[in-house]
């Protein structure tokens, strides 16, 4: 019961807040432009500012672990090339660009910082976890999309090389790089800054996840079938069981797992969606893989966290 407790504590205030976006939605108080705007804001402000603080105010020294990112890179790389596998079980082609991306995209820099924040009280290693797996999140997206593109044969060179400039200018990593840089270079955040600093910071959990939550549709969930029912278990439950064992036997514990947990097992991000409609596919198959591990995931974290606390491991 006190690994249950644990787990539901961790879990639960993570999706109470995306469900109080909902809610918000639904009488009115949210609308789908202000969502959006809303969504845009974090991104841009907040959790850029929120990995620089985490960051900054540590010694990059003790921070910095090249066994974890290269971990993260490497079961990333795997993961998607499991999912392109996985992908020609569809005989429809337009369909695998989208099938592939919606595997294995993770809203790993939001729910990986919400979930080690709300156990262990700072973003802790979720900025690390980022370093190693969202550039190549994004940059082989532009290639799946790219190959699969429904009226293409072949790689958009003009796009690559937009997104390519995209993922330099990201803000998240932008603020990686920034809070890494102030720690290596051991600069003092005088008072009036660190708390104006944590001012902005505190906002990107609650504001980013009632925003993910208002954007939200059920009905979207169950629109494409079997292909979103696979991708959707694969997402939450295929790529943890065979890639959790792993970072245990690497020797992975507490906020390093927990951030492999998130990385592995969190819903499909809302930003895969904008990005396959962007490239010319119809968005149909994502935005319902989006839905359906959005939803279930409050379910599938809650159990795994149950399972690695039970066995000590957080």
């Amino acid at each position: 019961m006190e690994n249950l407790a644990f787990s539901l504590n961790a879990a639960v205030p993570v999706f109470l807040m995306m469900v109080l976006g909902l809610f918000f939605r639904k009488i009115g108080w949210i609308d789908e432009d202000f969502a959006a705007k809303m969504n845009k804001f974090v991104f841009m402000v907040p959790l850029p500012t929120l990995v620089f603080k985490d960051l900054a105010t540590v010694d990059f020294r003790e921070v910095w672990d090249v066994k974890f990112v290269l971990y993260c890179f490497g079961i990333t790389l795997l993961s998607i090339a499991l999912a392109a596998l996985l992908s020609c079980l569809w005989k429809d082609r337009s369909i695998r660009g989208e099938f592939i991306q919606a595997s294995y995209r993770s809203s790993a820099a939001l729910l990986g910082i919400a979930f080690i924040q709300n156990i262990y009280g700072t973003a802790g290693m979720a900025p690390l976890m980022i370093i190693g797996s969202v550039p190549l999140y994004n940059i082989m997206a532009v290639l799946v999309l790219s190959l699969f593109r429904p009226d293409q044969g072949g790689l958009d060179r003009k796009v690559i090389k937009r997104t390519l400039k995209g993922i330099v200018t990201n803000p998240i990593i932008l603020g990686i790089g920034a809070g890494l840089l102030w720690s290596a270079l051991r600069i003092p955040m005088p008072v009036i800054v660190e708390k104006t600093v944590s001012s902005v910071a505190a906002m990107a959990t609650p504001m980013g996840l009632m925003a993910m939550g208002a954007s939200f549709d059920i009905k979207k969930a169950f629109a494409t079938g079997k292909p979103a029912l696979a991708a959707a278990f694969i997402k939450l439950v295929g790529f943890c069981i065979l890639f959790l064992p792993i970072a245990v036997g690497m020797g992975f514990r507490q906020e390093k797992l927990v951030a492999i947990l998130v990385m592995l097992g969190s819903a499909t991000t809302v930003s895969s969606f904008v990005m396959a409609k962007n490239m010319g596919h119809k968005g149909t198959l994502t935005s319902s893989v989006v839905m359906l591990t959005t939803l279930c995931s409050a379910f599938t974290l809650t159990g795994w966290l149950w399972i690695l606390k039970s066995l000590s491991l957080i």
